[in-house]
Parts: C-alpha cells; structure tokens; sequence
C-alpha cells in the first residue's frame, strides 16, 4: 500500500458517495435466506450494525482532532459513510423480516458500555490513540465479519449492499494506516511517554476496561456462528504487516501495543490474558439496564429507511 495524497483521497471520496435509494431493496433474493440460518444471522446483523455506528462516533471525534482540513474533511465523510452502513444493515434485517416497525436491535450490553464511553470521553481522546484503535477494528472485526457474511448469505441484493460497503472501508483502512504512520515519526521515546501519559488517564483506562470484554465477546460470537478463527487470525496479521510496513509505522508505540493485544486476542490459549478479560465480560451480563444511561441521542439517527 503506497503512501496516499490526502488531497486526492478526499477528490476520490466526494466522487464515490451513495445512498440507500441506489439499491432496490424488495428485489428478489430475500427468500434465500434459510431458517436456519435466520435467529444467528439476525444476532450477526444486529452486532454488525452497531460495530458500524461505534465507528461512526469514533471518527466523529478523531475530525475534531484532526491537524489539517483535509483530513478533518475526509473523517468526517467517514463519520457518514459508517451511519450509512449500519443504516444498509439494519435495511437488509428489515428486507429479511427481522425488524418490526421502526424498531432498532439492542446493542449487546459490551457494545452499550463501548457507545457510553464513547459519548462521554472520546471527544477528549488525542487523535493518536482513537487513530490507531479503529483501523484494528475495521480490518479485524469489519473486514473477518462483512466476508464471513458474503461467504455464508446468497441474497444478490446483501452482496450489493457490501459491494458499496467494502469499497469505503478500503479508503478508511487507506487513510487509517496513513495517520497510523504520520504518528510514527519523531523520537521514539517521546512517543512512548506520550502515549504512557494518555493511558494513565483514568478517561482511558475506563474505555480499556469496556474495550476488552467487547472483543473477547464478539470474537466468540462469531465464531460460534461459523467464522473460522483462521480468518481472525489473518485479520490481526494483515493490520500487523500493514502498519509496520515502514520504519515510521514500526515507531508508533500505539500500533506496536494494538497489534499485539490482536494477537492476545484472537490466541485462545493465552489463559493468562482471557481468564480475566472472561470474567469481565460475565461480571458485565450482570449490570442492570436501568443503571445504564440513557442511549444517546445521536444513536436515533439510525434508520433502515431507503432515503437519498
């Protein structure tokens, strides 16, 4: 992957807008969808649709941080393009029959402590750190699940559907590893005590502590429902090789710390790091929806709803 002008990035995104209108979502190819395939695929669908909007907020609040105008741009094109992803998702659950009304799927109680962190603190975060969490989040959990779904679902109108999905998050990877290496230049022990200034902050330490039952519990998720932990693994190298293909890459101490705790991950051997984070994701099943606060408001701008 060369070294990319953000100039012309931002050209190439302006220029490769759509919207749910372009598709014609009572097409034919809903019914192939089997029974069952149907309760998993609903579950799938409704994890997929807010690791989508978690996304969303997430570059909602890198564009505040941003060092340039470009790039401010370019997030918040992202910023879009992610709510019109969870919004094609949550068209195809209603397309399939698993949506009643205007209704939303609950987010899993992870995703809903991830979504309040994120409301709360992400705004706050310097732009190093959300910078190089998302680029791990699309490659491992966006890009092993939209292919396990194209592998396991036949409807013509869901491969359209990520057609358009996949073409923009290959530009947000793009973009992603291009700021992971920008944050790799300099001294690289100024870096490191930046980045062990800004995980001491008790803000942070709070998203790691809801981050990491998230993924252990949607790494289980879809492996229950047939992803193949090969393809997890595959995923976590792929962010490995690409952001440490340069020498700046290499410097970041954020990429270094991401891509290892990917392979913690995605290892279920290692007991010593998933005994704890298990516990964690247990202990989490036991928090009472009523202590939760209230969804935030951006939330509502979810819609299944073809608009242009």
């Amino acid at each position: 992957m060369a070294a990319i002008n953000l100039e012309t990035m931002l050209a190439k995104i302006k220029s490769s807008q759509w919207a749910l209108a372009d598709i014609d979502w009572d097409a034919p190819g809903a019914e192939l969808i089997t029974e069952e395939q149907w309760p998993k695929l609903k579950e799938f669908m409704a994890d997929l649709m807010w690791i989508e909007h978690v996304g969303a907020r997430g570059f909602a609040a890198m564009a505040k941080k941003a060092p340039n105008d470009t790039l401010k741009e370019i997030y918040t094109y992202f910023h879009a393009e992610e709510q019109r992803h969870a919004n094609a998702e949550m068209a195809l659950m209603k397309r399939w029959g698993m949506l009643d009304g205007e209704e939303i799927p609950e987010p899993n109680i992870n995703l809903r402590l991830v979504i309040e962190w994120l409301d709360r603190y992400a705004d706050d975060m310097p732009l190093e750190t959300l910078g190089s969490v998302i680029p791990m989040l699309e490659i491992a959990l966006d890009g092993a699940l939209c292919k396990f779904l194209l592998d396991t679902v036949d409807d013509p109108i869901c491969h359209q559907a990520f057609a358009h999905i996949n073409e923009d998050e290959s530009r947000h990877l793009g973009v992603g590893f291009h700021v992971l290496e920008l944050q790799g230049h300099g001294k690289v022990y100024r870096n490191t005590l930046k980045m062990i200034a800004t995980m001491s902050d008790p803000r942070l330490l709070l998203g790691i502590l809801s981050y990491v039952p998230l993924l252990n519990r949607m790494r289980d998720n879809i492996v229950e429902l047939g992803l193949k932990e090969e393809s997890l693994y595959a995923a976590i190298k792929k962010f490995k090789k690409i952001g440490g293909r340069t020498q700046q890459g290499r410097n970041n101490p954020w990429f270094q710390v991401i891509s290892r705790h990917g392979e913690w991950v995605t290892n279920r051997n290692n007991r010593l790091y998933h005994v704890p984070v298990d516990a964690l994701v247990k202990a989490t099943n036991y928090i009472p929806k009523r202590v939760l606060p209230a969804i935030p408001s951006w939330v509502k701008e979810l819609t299944w709803r073809p608009a242009a």
